[in-house]
This record gives C-alpha cells, sequence and structure tokens, in this order.
C-alpha cells in the first residue's frame, strides 16, 4: 500500500507543495542543486555552468530557468527550495533577493516586511 499524497483537488491558496509528483518533475534541477554542496562541484559549475547544467541531463528548458536565475519559475519546475538555496550561494544570489523575487517585490520592500509581525 502506498501513502496518499495530497487530495489536488483541494489546492492550497497561494501555496506550491511540494509533493512526490513535484518531486519527480525537478528531480535534475534538484540532484544538480544539491551536488553544489561539494566544493569541487561549485567551483566546476562557475567555471563551466553549461557543462554543469549538461552533466545532471536538465532539459533546455530547465537549463533556461537556471540561466535567468528565475527562482519562482524553478519552484514551478520542481524545484526544492532548500536545494534552490546552493545554487544561490553560488550564482550570489542571497536567501532575501531569493524570496523578494518569488513574492514578486523589489529587494527593498521584501526587506521591509522582514520585522513585521504578520509577515508572510
Amino acid at each position: 500500500m502506498t501513502t496518499p499524497q495530497r487530495d489536488r483537488s483541494r489546492p492550497i491558496s497561494r501555496s506550491l507543495v511540494f509533493d512526490l509528483q513535484l518531486s519527480w518533475k525537478g528531480y535534475r534541477i534538484n540532484k544538480m542543486c544539491n551536488s553544489l554542496t561539494d566544493p569541487a562541484n561549485r567551483a566546476a559549475y562557475k567555471e563551466n555552468e553549461e557543462a554543469y547544467m549538461e552533466r545532471f541531463g536538465l532539459t533546455e528548458a530547465q537549463k533556461e530557468l537556471v540561466r535567468a536565475r528565475d527562482f519562482t519559475a524553478l519552484l514551478d519546475a520542481g524545484a526544492n527550495v532548500y536545494f534552490l538555496l546552493k545554487l544561490g550561494v553560488v550564482t550570489g544570489i542571497p536567501l532575501y533577493a531569493m524570496g523578494a523575487q518569488m513574492r514578486g517585490e523589489t529587494y527593498e520592500a521584501f526587506l521591509a516586511t522582514r520585522n513585521d509581525k504578520g509577515a508572510t
């Protein structure tokens, strides 16, 4: 017997749930991002990003999302936010800059919400 996943007929408002289906969709992206925990792999990525993406079998569409540093679309493509943090470190894009992009805000507007009591 398999463990049931969430009921897709009942979406969670304004949320993207990282479930098994999304995990499989983003498997190659996540595998590549996770590999960036190794200093040698980070150096290889910085030396030749295209070859590094090819090494993990990313599709052209996935590669374009990585090239564009489109973290919101990468989430939609199945990337796990925790693995994307590794990509952010290698590409010089800090966590809050990624968060601002994902919320469709400027970095400054996003930072202004970080100390608000009800910030989401």
